[in-house]
């Protein structure tokens, strides 16, 4: 047997350790996983993942939630018309449904529920279509509300501060992705044909990671990409901040509005060709 062959390896000398004298602390297990790095028992990659099952224990809802300002709601007013049109501008599954503002959520929309109402031949009632919306504190661990939504099979809750107010929204989502980073949600596709979809003949939705160079080829644009490889960071570039839904603004002959964003990364635009005075 050689030398090599008799020498415990990392992992062996991990659970050597833990048994015989357990990390107590998240600081030393980081401290561990990262000599594990060091050795290249595993990349760069799995360091940061475990890293952040470490962390996830310690963050509540509001580490992970939208603020109120960037809330894509439906008000109960709104018209079906105004409804299909706004959830597919924004491409989401669910959307909470308010009355005069937004402290007042009146429910949760499903887009399958509107698409079977709309096109059925029973006369639309918003009111019945909504289900009861899971109100949370900021202050709600997320391991906890991890569970709430696994026992219950929800996948959005609705955050509210110490006054009651509205605060924000947190989906499973947004919990996932403290743990795993960011993941695609099911409107973002593989294939590069999709990051720009025309809605109509003269408004477009476009996905914020589509290539500068694509968007230049589809428009007919000259946006330089020294810079920027994405339209997203782009927008960025030009607003000098992370944008919220709804900000505006005018680049090539074409007017971008925020369409999707959160408060880590803007994920959707919506382009029309702009008017000539606002060029």
């Amino acid at each position: 047997m050689d030398e090599h062959s008799s020498k415990p390896g990392f992992f062996e000398r991990l659970i050597n350790r833990i048994a015989n004298d357990a990390p107590e602390t998240a600081e030393e297990v980081v401290g561990l996983l990262r000599q594990a790095h060091d050795q290249a028992v595993f990349d760069a990659d799995t360091l940061q993942r475990m890293e952040k099952v470490l962390d996830f224990h310690g963050l509540d809802v509001r580490d992970a939630m939208i603020t109120r300002s960037q809330m894509d709601v439906i008000k109960a007013s709104d018209s079906l018309e105004r409804i299909v049109a706004h959830v597919i501008e924004t491409a989401h599954s669910r959307f909470p449904v308010i009355g005069e503002d937004k402290d007042n959520v009146l429910g949760i929309l499903h887009a399958k529920d509107l698409l079977k109402s709309a096109f059925g031949n029973e006369t639309f009632n918003l009111e019945q279509l909504l289900r009861p919306a899971v109100f949370v504190p900021e202050s709600k661990s997320l391991n906890a509300l991890l569970k709430l939504f696994r026992e219950q099979r929800h996948h959005m809750a609705v955050v509210v501060d110490e006054y009651g107010g509205i605060s924000g929204l947190v989906t499973f989502e947004d919990i996932i992705e403290q743990i795993l980073g960011d993941i695609e949600d099911e409107f973002d596709e593989d294939d590069s044909a999709d990051n720009i979809f025309a809605v109509s003949s003269e408004r477009w939705r476009i996905k914020a990671t589509t290539e500068i160079e694509d968007i230049n080829e589809y428009f007919g644009t000259d946006f330089s990409n020294e810079e920027a490889d994405t339209i997203g960071g782009l927008i960025i570039q030009e607003l000098e901040h992370l944008p919220v839904r709804g900000e505006k603004v005018s680049l090539g002959g074409l007017q971008f509005t925020v369409a999707r964003a959160d408060n880590r990364r803007l994920h959707t635009l919506m382009a029309i060709r702009a008017k000539e005075e606002e060029q």
